[in-house]
């Protein structure tokens, strides 16, 4: 009998993550085609008690084992940090908030089962905040231009994996892990089924601003020399700009003996070469930057503080 590992990261969810692992014992418990573990991952929450609440389901629950992280890396290496420890033939991920509802990862497994490494739920109709939105239409483009992904190939953070997908994954030690990056790098064998999304059980998303802009950072550099590649493509267009409108003045000075107009020109053109060389000069340095934390392996994409299994588990 095949198993699966359900690996839920948790951030200030207290009060949900218990209704999500009852939901997922009511939609797997008494059925006979697999095994499963549910990985609860404690992403440090700073501002309830989410450490307790799981390791408390870890402990009236086999099948359930809570990870604790030594500090807040972020839900990327939570996942990463749950599918270090997971054990299941397919691995499943999903969000701490019950707005997947969990009878639909049934869809997920009956298309792995077709021969898919990964695929991702579909929502008929998200509900999610406006900022989550946006962050994940971005990330949709960006995954589109800077990692190939196919256009009509929708990702979000429900989804299922085969094991040939997350050992793979679990080899990959950037400093900055990205996770729709690793699987589009590992497979093209992915696809998606519709399924339901639910409104929030109770609180307002985690999902900020700054949050948004540090996975698209990461995706953005991890995966891509694109963005150096447009940095040079801006660089020549602005210098074409400069030798165009330079050549101009001289024209107009020499036939039509118009003045070289002073200060206004002049600080313009300085603002925006100094803009744009500043601008090129920030973003290699993020990947220089990033480069000398991953060669020096500082700091590790997750630090497992402890691992707390159901009392009748391995």
């Amino acid at each position: 009998m095949k198993k699966i590992s359900f690996v839920i990261p948790c951030y200030n969810s207290e009060h949900t993550i218990g209704h999500v692992v009852a939901e997922i014992g009511q939609a797997f418990g008494s059925n006979q085609r697999y095994e499963y573990e549910i990985i609860l991952v404690n992403d440090a929450s700073p501002k309830d008690d989410t450490l307790g609440a799981v390791t408390r389901l870890a402990r009236e629950n086999e099948r359930v084992t809570a990870v604790d992280l030594s500090r807040n890396f972020g839900q990327d290496s939570a996942l990463l940090a749950g599918y270090s420890v997971s054990t299941g033939d397919y691995v499943v991920s999903l969000d701490d908030d019950g707005q997947n509802p969990a009878a639909e990862a049934w869809k997920l497994l009956d298309k792995l089962e077709e021969g898919w490494d990964v695929v991702f739920g579909r929502y008929h109709q998200k509900k999610h905040s406006w900022i989550k939105n946006l962050g994940s239409r971005v990330n949709d483009w960006m995954a589109c231009i800077l990692l190939d992904k196919p256009k009509n190939l929708r990702l979000c953070s429900y989804f299922a994996m085969n094991r040939f997908v997350v050992d793979e994954m679990k080899q990959d030690r950037n400093s900055f892990p990205y996770i729709w990056g690793l699987i589009l790098r590992t497979t093209h064998r992915i696809t998606n089924v519709y399924i339901e999304h639910r409104a929030r059980e109770e609180g307002k998303s985690n999902f900020t601003l700054r949050k948004c802009l540090k996975v698209w950072m990461n995706g953005f550099i991890a995966f891509s020399v694109k963005p150096l590649r447009f940095s040079s493509f801006v660089g020549t267009l602005v210098a074409l700009a400069g030798f165009v409108y330079g050549l101009l003045i001289i024209i107009r000075q020499m036939i039509w003996g118009e003045p070289v107009e002073g200060w206004s020109s002049l600080m313009v053109t300085v603002l925006l070469l100094g803009g744009v060389i500043l601008m090129m000069l920030g973003l290699m340095g993020e990947y220089i930057g990033r480069m000398n934390i991953n060669l020096n392996n500082t700091p590790p994409p997750y630090i497992i503080r402890s691992i707390e299994r159901g009392e009748d588990g391995e």
